[in-house]
């Protein structure tokens, strides 16, 4: 089919043929950034977490007398291991996604610790057994030994004394990329290092940083034994996840009865989880919202014009049947002047997508787009643009010759 005729009958159609255009430009440009938003927040809901996540609770002491802690802290966990179903139990400063993070800046280097670009780590201490009752999956190397845990205690810079620690392998990665991290030594001050004894399989930080879902797994873990200070408040408690409802109430009690004063909270580890990521979750379907009444307002808009200008070509549609037209001419008209400015409008919003794009990077922090998100939009919203024609298409095609003669 010759396209010149079809561009002629949009010159005289601007208003229209314009609408039609901007309408399919903005659904591309919402549709590319909305879809490539749901991708990153199924992304983040389903990142790996390497602890035993469906028999972990954490039960939280709040209210106790720091300057207690060194008697408190021992006496409380040989409690909770006396509980039935209870594998294992330690205490930890925070817990993998609880928003309550402990981070710091850490390099190869000394010098390097101060630069912009040294990665941001979230900081877990954990005493005697905490690799047990997390559930770590050690990949290589060694856990702590008992004396890194007796000799290690908190620091006035909050730093525990021991030189010993475990690294996530995305860190690893990220400190030492294609190279074996075992035994090299992390800086966190110019005259702070430790030496890695472990690598262990990726484990969520208790919340984001701001670079990326890649960052989510930056972790290091250090020994620690009790002591005052006050912050080792959350108790790790591992079991079954069949026995995980009864433990969380009973170490609650067990440890409400010891401390009386003080407030005790318990969660399962599965509600941590569902709880962070709510947000997430609601954010999903919104933008699923957004996408499906974006596409139906063009599903719809494309129907309407085309319609209308189906009505005002109905004498020059039965000029063209008289003088040869099939209907199979007509259906081909009105589609290849859909495709034309689809593909007017997918232009249009490809760069509006990419101009949304770098905003959302600059202000709400976003990765940059993907380029294949492009033309998985253009195809849709060609495809989009065929099926929403067809019928008014359609109706054209079935218009008869003789309606060229009762205009005249």
């Amino acid at each position: 089919m010759e396209i010149q005729p079809i561009l002629a009958a949009l010159r005289k159609h601007k208003i229209p043929a314009a609408l039609i255009v901007l309408e399919i430009a903005l659904a591309c440009a919402v549709l590319c950034n909305a879809v490539f938003m749901i991708g990153q927040r199924i992304s983040e809901i389903h990142l790996p977490n390497a602890i035993d996540e469906q028999g972990v609770a954490d039960i939280r002491v709040m209210g106790t007398d720091p300057k207690l802690a060194t008697d408190d802290v021992p006496r409380n966990l040989a409690a909770l291991r006396q509980i039935p179903g209870v594998t294992a139990a330690a205490v930890i400063n925070t817990m993998p996604l609880t928003n309550n993070g402990w981070n710091s800046n850490v390099a190869t280097q000394p010098q390097d610790v101060m630069e912009k670009d040294s990665p941001n780590v979230a900081t877990y201490f954990f005493t005697s057994g905490g690799e047990q009752a997390l559930g770590l999956r050690l990949l290589r190397g060694r856990f702590f030994t008992s004396e890194e845990f007796a000799d290690s205690k908190l620091a006035s810079n909050y730093i525990p004394t021991a030189h010993v620690m475990l690294i996530t392998q995305s860190l690893a990665d990220r400190l030492w990329p294609g190279q074996d991290a075992l035994g090299k030594q992390v800086w966190v001050g110019k005259e702070i290092h430790f030496t890695v004894v472990g690598i262990i399989a990726d484990v969520l930080r208790p919340n984001q940083n701001g670079e990326g879902l890649a960052a989510f797994h930056w972790a290091m873990f250090l020994p620690l034994s009790p002591g005052p200070g006050g912050f080792l408040n959350d108790y790790v408690v591992r079991t079954s996840p069949q026995d995980r409802a009864r433990v969380i109430d009973a170490a609650k009690q067990k440890l409400a009865a010891l401390s009386p004063n003080a407030v005790v909270r318990g969660i399962s580890f599965t509600d941590v989880r569902d709880k962070f990521f709510a947000t997430d979750r609601s954010m999903i379907w919104m933008l699923v919202l957004v996408c499906v009444v974006m596409l139906a307002v063009t599903a719809f808009g494309i129907v309407g014009l085309t319609s209308f200008w189906v009505g005002q070509r109905r004498r020059q549609i039965g000029i063209r049947r008289a003088l040869g037209a099939t209907r199979a001419h007509i259906l081909q008209y009105f589609q290849t002047e859909n495709f034309l400015l689809s593909t007017a409008g997918v232009a249009t919003g490809m760069l509006l997508a990419f101009g949304i794009n770098l905003y959302l990077m600059q202000h709400y922090q976003l990765d940059r787009m993907p380029w294949y998100y492009l033309p998985v939009s253009a195809i849709a919203l060609w495809i989009l643009g065929q099926l929403a024609v067809l019928g008014p298409a359609l109706r054209a095609a079935n218009v008869p010759p003789v309606v060229a003669t009762r205009s005249v």
